[in-house]
């Protein structure tokens, strides 16, 4: 009976916000846009586009859509937000912008951090010849491109990249040395020796010969291939002619070597020059899109990108016109062409294994500024490229299907080894901590999350332990692990624990399990912070190294009195146990690195010093020995360093006092 004054507000509530929701959708105009659904949380729970925004968003909710997953996220919309734009291809790229920055629960989403990387040959700077900035450099790079250089690519890998530079190289001879080693050569290294540089840094080349090389090389990049090689026969035949012999023959075997490559690489086909090749795979519920890369004529590799909510996003997606269902390869393509391209510039080809919707390639030219064509079912050259990135996606795929099932299967042993409960294995979450410090110096804590049977990188938290004995492991733990669950043990208290233990979304949950990194000394410090803050100490288990401290030896101890207990080497609980262990180790190690040379080279108080460059700073604190000799330095020390005046020692001293 205590129940029913609770369940009426709520269903009153659901039914309030059900009857603003429909006033709002009939309000609606018949126009192209973009709608947004939100939970009670505030969390965003879908974006979709729609040539009639108000046909599209009545059709959620006017249909029964009961026992379905449409249904169970109809069930969670609180509010609606919509976007009127101009035209369909205007919705189409908001919609995947938002998609992209937002993240929201039941889209398709492709997430990749990382960058791609590019080949940059720089521009040769006017002045000196003997200067290291008039001889243009090609190295590798990732980030922002800037216009006083050129940028070739994207790459879909490092190693990509790198193997054009040893190509360059060998073909060109252009260097790749940082202009500080430029600056300092006397003589000519070992790659002038191997004829993978013509020496600019001693004078064996001229100014000339080396723009015509890089030059050269530039074409190449761009897929110029023939009119390099009938540039580089000029050339020959005109040292030919003059009797110089020796410079033809070094200007034949560059011929035989671009000749090589272009044979090894196929690159015959000087229409596609630069292409990028999607396929699509989908199996048991997960999905691969393989992305191969073709620049300047060269095939450079590929890359795999493995969405999420696949299957929500599937059944959403159907649902919105069921008169024309669109297949789920077709959807997921889709996504990814329209994700992929808000930050990666776009080629003028796209060959593709399933069809996409011309109102996507036309939204992708507008916003691309060229014309972008879509070819399916290729012929010739492109059809080996598009059977070897569908080839490429299915073994992706499967070596992912196949990890995911070991790694559930380590969750599933873990479980069925520390008898936690087996009903809810997706929801478990393990939390790690270590501690990490040298002699003392710049401890830090590390705690990682291993959830949905993965490390979870965004939900890391790194603690700078303060206020203990230098070396104290045991303190720095009772801190770390009061810092990280007081809060949450106070909120459990005052009965703000929901489904699931959860306080909050985020990181305010009790986890299933919390290792410690260490044997019974740890986890007995582990026992007393829980004990003081109410939480469960069966929760807590130290992970004890073997004898000799040997890998699969490790023992695990239990808080809450039970025996140690030994899982075996082979033991998948183990393994699972293991990889969080040496997870949190290495987070917590990298962290105290960085706290340790911020404080050795002077961290930022000297970097923000006005008048004080990084040669200024560099002398500081090699004539100090680092940052705490340079603070303990009186202004005459100070001004008894090269670059450094009375007035700026002045400044300095005030500054750091």
């Amino acid at each position: 009976m205590q129940n029913e004054p609770a369940g009426e507000p709520a269903k009153e509530s659901q039914e309030t916000h059900r009857a603003e929701l429909l006033a709002q959708v009939a309000a609606l105009p018949s126009l192209p846009g973009v709608y947004r659904y939100f939970d009670a949380e505030g969390g965003l729970l879908y974006v979709g586009k729609a040539r009639n925004l108000k046909k599209r968003v009545a059709n959620y909710f006017q249909k029964s859509h009961d026992g379905t997953r449409i249904g169970h996220m109809v069930g969670k919309i609180v509010r609606l937000e919509t976007t009127v734009v101009r035209s369909e291809a205007e919705a189409l790229l908001l919609e995947n912008n938002l998609i992209k920055t937002q993240h929201p629960r039941y889209n398709i989403l492709f997430r990749d951090d990382k960058s791609y990387p590019y080949l940059k040959i720089t521009v040769a700077q006017p002045g000196d010849s003997k200067s290291a900035n008039a001889w243009p450099r090609v190295a590798y790079y990732r980030g922002a491109v800037e216009k006083k250089h050129h940028y070739f690519g994207p790459y879909p890998s490092a190693w990509a990249v790198k193997e054009g530079i040893l190509l360059l190289q060998k073909v060109f001879r252009l260097r790749t040395c940082e202009d500080t080693v430029f600056a300092n050569r006397t003589r000519p290294c070992l790659l002038y020796q191997i004829k993978r540089c013509s020496g600019p840094c001693v004078g064996l080349v001229t100014p000339e010969a080396y723009a015509q090389d890089v030059a050269h090389a530039e074409g190449f990049l761009r897929g110029e291939t023939q009119q390099v090689l009938q540039q580089l026969e000029g050339r020959m035949q005109a040292h030919s002619e003059q009797l110089e012999f020796e410079q033809a023959a070094e200007l034949r075997d560059q011929i035989a070597a671009l000749s090589n490559v272009l044979h090894q690489q196929s690159m015959d086909n000087v229409d596609d020059r630069d292409v990028d090749i999607l396929a699509v795979k989908v199996q048991g519920g997960r999905a691969c899109v393989n992305l191969a890369m073709v620049r300047g004529g060269r095939h450079l590799g590929d890359r795999a990108y493995f969405p999420v909510h696949v299957e929500d996003a599937a059944a959403l997606l159907e649902s919105e016109d069921e008169s024309t269902a669109v297949p789920v390869e077709v959807q997921v393509l889709e996504a990814f062409i329209a994700q992929h391209y808000v930050e990666v510039p776009a080629v003028p080809t796209l060959i593709t294994s399933e069809p996409v919707g011309k109102g996507l390639i036309d939204a992708l030219s507008e916003q691309a500024g060229i014309r972008i064509r879509a070819v399916h079912q290729p012929r010739e050259l492109r059809r080996s490229w598009l059977e070897m990135a569908q080839t490429n996606a299915g073994l992706q795929l499967a070596r992912l299907l196949a990890e995911e099932g070991s790694q559930q299967a380590r969750t599933r042993a873990l479980a069925e080894a520390l008898a936690l409960p087996q009903d809810r294995l997706d929801e478990l979450r393990v939390e790690c901590f270590d501690i990490s410090h040298t002699a003392g110096e710049a401890t830090q804590a590390s705690c990682v999350v291993f959830h949905h049977h993965k490390m979870q990188n965004s939900a890391y938290r790194r603690y700078k332990i303060d206020g203990i004995t230098p070396g104290d492991d045991y303190a720095a733990m009772r801190q770390v692990l009061t810092r990280r669950y007081a809060r949450l043990a106070q909120a459990l208290r005052e009965g703000g624990e929901g489904e699931g233990g959860m306080a909050t979304e985020g990181t305010d949950r009790l986890p299933d399990l919390v290792l410690v990194d260490g044997g019974k000394g740890q986890v007995a410090m582990a026992r007393e912070v829980f004990e003081q803050l109410g939480l469960d100490l069966a929760l807590i288990v130290g992970v004890e190294k073997g004898e000799g401290r040997k890998v699969g030896l490790e023992e695990l101890v239990f808080a809450d009195g039970r025996e140690k207990v030994w899982l075996g080497k082979d033991s998948a609980a183990l393994m699972l146990v293991a990889q969080i262990r040496d997870e949190a180790h290495r987070f917590a190690i990298t962290g105290m690195r960085a706290a340790r040379a911020k404080v050795r080279t002077g961290g930022s108080r000297i970097e923000e010093i006005a008048g004080v460059g990084p040669k200024r700073r560099a002398r500081l604190l090699q004539r100090f020995g680092g940052a705490r000799g340079v603070e303990a330095a009186s202004v005459e020390d100070l001004a008894s360093v090269d670059g450094i005046s009375h007035e700026l020692a002045e400044i300095i001293y005030r500054a750091l006092h």
